[in-house]
């Protein structure tokens, strides 16, 4: 609810002479005027009486009606309410990765001695670009690749990032299908993973109680070649993997092809009335997985073993701080984490009221973020210290497996050694992991659900988010071969991870250099009524970038040969990867030399000077409040 003395949603109280809303102008705005402004399709948008106006009223009349912040009649959709967006952007930040990759990332890196440079990280890296990101969104109310109409020549920036998001939806969403059929198996009287199949008798290990006496031979020579029987379903059950991809990756597995087809299906129905009907969703989304994980972390903490395995993930291993790798690998899971420098924060917030206090959500959502990943590895590593004593082993990192094979083959082999109920607390766990998944995809389709619906207004949701569903089922079809994996990891390093990187620093300093740290905090003031500190200032200017490029050195210097499994990719599995990153890359010069093309100007200098300068729409997109930021930035 909105006060007589604030702004609604804000906590602040409007105090200064330079917080707009009690800002005068020397002539009184005219509210029966109608200004117009022209966005990049010549579409003129007229501007709300009762939008999220700041004009200045007559003396002794209340602005409150005027400081209301209302849903413009720009054509553009809203959140219902401010909780929506920030239970959305908990469930888009708040990922698989949280579950299964910060654990494994946080074990190898020193374990509890990690979460120090990690939230030294969040501190530097995490928190100022998720801040910074949700500003320029909610004051431009423009997508991830509109949004640099605060710089044109740097559009390609955002065309970038949305080639990389698309890609990660698209298997995502394979690793979500995986999801559901481990989900599906879960209901089944014996857990299919528990046992050996005949044609695995000399390899197999089943994975369930009644086999311990087998389980124990793991510690034998004779047994280092084989493998669990968890492990085994994983891979020629469920992946189907073959050895190499040197003759072909193969043909789609049906029933992942099924279950890839469901998971869009959702996506697609969460998304159908766009953040309207997703922000109705956010609230399952964000809240039930921590339901399922306080569930299941109650129950890890009554297993025998379960304490060994959280003091094994949490014991500092000191040495390990300073290493430069633990770094590296604490700003890469911080970035990745947070899903920052991607586009869907800067989407997310361009739906929010004009005066929504962004800063509260940024600090919500980051420390959220990290929370949930201790949270997620004291439970999953308490369950594996479980499975660790059951087995007899002493070191719980034996049974630790990397990325997927965590929760696709540690947590299910864990899960069959449970006395009671394993079908439950299977059914809970492979729930969370899709709702978690469903929350991120969500996200993703939205990021290129609005780009299309900026760039073409009169599209409907709901064609945009169908064509992305097909379009998503047809390439995710690629991850659901036998070779699937092998090409998942390719488009993962090339298409995400590297070119992520060098586009994130182009996005920083766009933002705060191109654009500039000054201006940038002039539009805060303008919205929220405050400047921001010295802290997010030099953030934004020197440490994130520096601390960013640095990274991206390193990643540079340490480059080897991608491979999977140990296997070499082929030739030309390597030149298909670098395209890809190229295409993404090359993103930057192509909409740089065609913004400047299309600046106005007399000479080349000319119009690649104006190409870095703000267009001249770039503002608030409500006309009235556009209106008035013109004045508030003319007379600084």
């Amino acid at each position: 609810m909105a006060s007589t003395d604030g702004h609604e949603n804000n906590g602040f109280v409007g105090d200064s002479p330079s917080i707009p809303g009690q800002f005068r102008w020397s002539a009184t705005i005219d509210h029966s005027s109608i200004y117009v402004v022209d966005d990049d399709n010549g579409v003129k948008r007229r501007h709300s009486r009762s939008g999220d106006s700041i004009a200045t009223e007559p003396a002794g009349f209340s602005s409150t009606a005027a400081l209301q912040p209302q849903e413009a009649e720009t054509g553009r959709d809203q959140w219902g309410k401010g909780i929506e967006f920030l239970m959305s952007c908990i469930a888009m930040s708040v990922g698989l990765g949280n579950v299964w990759r910060f654990p494994f990332i946080a074990l190898e890196n020193g374990g509890g001695a990690f979460v120090i440079p990690y939230i030294i990280v969040l501190l530097l890296v995490g928190k100022p670009v998720y801040y910074l990101e949700m500003i320029i969104g909610q004051f431009s109310s423009r997508g991830s690749v509109k949004v640099y109409d605060c710089a044109p020549a740097m559009r390609g920036v955002g065309y970038g990032q949305i080639l990389s998001i698309a890609i990660v939806s698209t298997y995502y969403a394979s690793l979500m299908a995986t999801t559901l059929k481990y989900l599906f198996e879960s209901f089944q009287r014996i857990l299919p993973w528990t046992t050996c199949d005949e044609s695995w008798t000399d390899l197999c290990i089943p994975s369930g109680n009644m086999s311990s006496s087998m389980e124990s031979s793991t510690n034998s020579s004779s047994a280092v070649q084989m493998s669990s029987s968890a492990e085994l379903y994983y891979k020629r059950v469920v992946l189907k993997e073959i050895d190499s991809i040197e003759d072909g990756i193969g043909l789609p597995d049906w029933q992942l092809t099924l279950f890839l087809c469901l998971s869009w299906s959702i996506v697609l129905l969460t998304l159908i009335k766009g953040v309207k009907s997703s922000g109705k969703a956010s609230y399952f989304l964000a809240l039930f997985p921590y339901v399922v994980i306080t569930i299941l972390l109650v129950r890890a903490c009554t297993l025998p073993g379960a304490v060994n395995g959280i003091i094994y993930f949490l014991k500092p291993q000191w040495d390990k701080i300073l290493d430069p790798k633990v770094w590296y690998a604490a700003v890469t899971q911080c970035f990745f984490s947070l899903s920052i420098c991607f586009g869907n924060i800067i989407m997310y917030s361009s739906y929010n009221k004009f005066r929504h206090n962004v800063y509260r959500d940024a600090t919500i959502v980051t420390t959220i973020d990290t929370f949930t990943s201790l949270l997620a590895g004291c439970t999953i590593f308490g369950i594996l210290g479980h499975l660790a004593h059951v087995i007899g082993s002493e070191d719980v990192g034996t049974v630790v497996k990397p990325g997927a094979g965590l929760a696709f083959i540690s947590y299910p082999e864990a899960i069959a050694k449970f006395d009671v109920l394993p079908q439950a607390f299977s059914v809970l766990f492979f729930l969370m992991l899709f709702v978690l998944g469903i929350g991120s995809n969500v996200a993703m389709t939205s990021c290129v659900m609005t780009v299309i619906r900026d760039q073409f207004p009169r599209v409907k949701n709901w064609h945009a988010a169908s064509v992305i569903a097909v379009c998503g089922v047809a390439l995710g079809s690629v991850y659901v071969t036998p070779g699937g994996q092998y090409i998942l990891t390719l488009v993962d390093h090339f298409g995400a991870s590297f070119i992520a990187l060098v586009l994130a620093i182009a996005e920083l300093v766009t933002l705060g250099w191109i654009y500039g740290v000054d201006r940038l905090c002039k539009d805060v003031e303008f919205m929220s009524g405050h400047r921001p500190g010295i802290y997010w200032r030099l953030c934004w200017r020197w440490i994130t970038p520096l601390l960013m490029f640095a990274i991206l050195v390193y990643n540079l210097i340490s480059l080897e040969p991608l491979t999977y499994q140990g296997q070499v990719y082929p030739n030309i599995a390597y030149d298909f990867g670098w395209c890809i990153a190229a295409f993404g890359l090359l993103q930057i010069p192509i909409w740089g030399i065609y913004a400047i093309i299309k600046q106005d100007g007399k000479n080349i200098t000319e119009k690649m000077i104006n190409a870095f300068r703000p267009r001249k729409n770039w503002g608030p997109i409500d006309a009235n409040l556009h209106h008035e930021y013109k004045k508030f930035i003319n007379q600084e």
